[in-house]
């Protein structure tokens, strides 16, 4: 699978094309933006790499680094970032300081920083994990399921129903985990969108509920999900569940 790699600059440098046509050369997809909220909005496909070519032009566009930190956490892409010690300083110290995963100090060797950035992303295992929407109201509940399922799969988080089909519609999932009980637009509610899409009509759903007795499982099945897990599970059990589902899916 061909990996895309965003490329982030204020200007068409000679160091932003340089590398843009290296990471091409080593099979990469680039694609270059500016740190334009807009511009960045639109990108729908995955991403799987944000690399800052930082400088004062860079900082001074704050909207777009807010932007740029959201989409990194939303999709889980590891930001890398290039500048002076000065640049970096600011950005390490600013809106990104939990977000950055490298930095390159300026000058630096176009030909070694695309060769780290390529290994990275062969090494990554991003592309062969199978993606999960988790949908819940709970911080709490959203952080532990993804602290539990992380290392097997690529988690998104969506704390409400409308923020979920926003996820979707950016990026499809391969299973959504989806909280039945949630104020304003339940979990039922979320699934019969989600059914009355074509585009996402077959997207394989699973229930999480804090309610274990017969009347609340029954008025949830009859939703007809691929099942549902309680949320007093231990933690080794939803894992189990979600990985017999998988296997159950290739088998199938």
């Amino acid at each position: 699978m061909m990996q895309t790699v965003m490329i982030i600059s204020e200007s068409q440098s000679i160091l932003m094309v340089s590398l843009q046509n290296k990471l091409e050369q080593l099979g990469c997809e680039v694609i270059w933006l500016p740190a334009d909220p807009d511009a960045i909005n639109q990108i729908r496909r995955p991403v799987d790499l944000l690399f800052l070519m930082a400088d004062e032009d860079m900082l001074a566009k704050s909207a777009g680094l807010i932007c740029l930190k959201d989409k990194a956490i939303e999709e889980e892409i590891p930001i890398f970032v290039t500048g002076d010690e000065e640049n970096l300083k600011t950005l390490r110290n600013g809106i990104l300081i939990h977000a950055i995963q490298r930095e390159f100090p300026r000058p630096v060797d176009v030909a070694d920083v695309a060769e780290y950035l390529t290994e990275y992303l062969r090494n990554n295992g991003k592309y062969n994990k199978k993606k999960i929407l988790i949908v819940d109201d709970s911080g709490m509940m959203l952080r532990s399921i993804k602290e539990w399922l992380g290392d097997s799969y690529q988690i998104f988080m969506a704390n409400s129903g409308v923020m979920a089909i926003k996820c979707l519609t950016s990026n499809r999932p391969d299973l959504v985990l989806l909280d039945y009980e949630m104020p304003v637009v339940d979990g039922s509610k979320v699934l019969e969108m989600i059914r009355t899409d074509p585009e996402f009509a077959d997207l394989p759903i699973i229930f999480l509920t804090g309610k274990n007795d017969k009347e609340s499982v029954q008025k949830v099945m009859a939703l007809k999900p691929e099942g549902y897990l309680l949320k007093t599970m231990a933690p080794d059990q939803i894992k189990k569940t979600v990985d017999d589902f998988f296997e159950k899916r290739k088998n199938g």
